[in-house]
């Protein structure tokens, strides 16, 4: 039997625009405007200026395609013992195949975190660094991809002591609350920022390019 030529090998090898020819890649979750920011959906204008932005969609759709598979993948392999810097670089190279990186077209958009316990986040080894992941560890594992400057983040944490299950659990419902907060509230964004941080829920970041959930 000939495999799926369009099916991704384990560990992934094939780069994601070769897996969906037509170009047209994965649309994931959607998350709908309700209540008082329902009108961004029925607004023609809103939907003709959505429209309009259907080829950057897709390159950011090219772009979190190959972070979850990266991300799935590294999920599989990541144990105690490893030296950081072994996972730091076969997560990147990985992600340069996949993406098949070009200069500043595509590739990894910053050097990946994988913050360690106290250290919250933006912590990389540096070349020659035997940082070694351990037992009873946290790591925040943070990296990115880019298409044309559109970038995707997603940061995950790492544990394997079940003592860490309800902090893992504690970090993903706030996240999850802050996402429901979003879609919900007609408040302005400096408003909205107050009141999730003031109540301990996310922080909220943006910038002129880029927004990220993170708890």
């Amino acid at each position: 039997k000939k495999k799926d030529p369009h099916q991704q090998t384990d560990p992934p090898s094939i780069p994601v625009d070769e897996l969906f020819p037509s170009g047209d890649f994965p649309e994931g979750e959607i998350q709908e405007y309700k209540d008082d920011n329902l009108w961004r959906t029925t607004s023609e204008e809103k939907r003709e200026q959505e429209r309009l932005q259907k080829p950057m969609y897709n390159s950011v759709r090219r772009a979190a395609e190959v972070h979850r598979q990266v991300r799935k993948y590294m999920r599989s392999i990541i144990k105690p013992g490893m030296l950081m810097m072994e996972l730091c670089e076969t997560l990147e190279n990985m992600v340069r195949k996949l993406i098949k990186e070009n200069g500043l077209q595509a590739g990894i958009a910053f050097p990946t975190g994988c913050s360690l316990n106290w250290v919250a986040a933006h912590w990389t080894p540096n070349s020659g660094d035997k940082t070694v992941l351990q037992y009873d560890d946290v790591m925040k594992l943070d990296f990115g991809t880019h298409i044309d400057g559109h970038i995707v983040d997603c940061a995950f944490t790492v544990a394997f002591n079940p003592m860490f299950d309800p902090l893992l659990q504690a970090t993903r419902d706030a996240t999850n609350t802050g996402i429901k907060v979003i879609l919900h509230t007609s408040f302005t964004l400096p408003r909205l920022w107050y009141i999730l941080t003031k109540n301990g829920l996310i922080y909220y970041q943006m910038n002129a390019s880029h927004k990220q959930l993170c708890s």
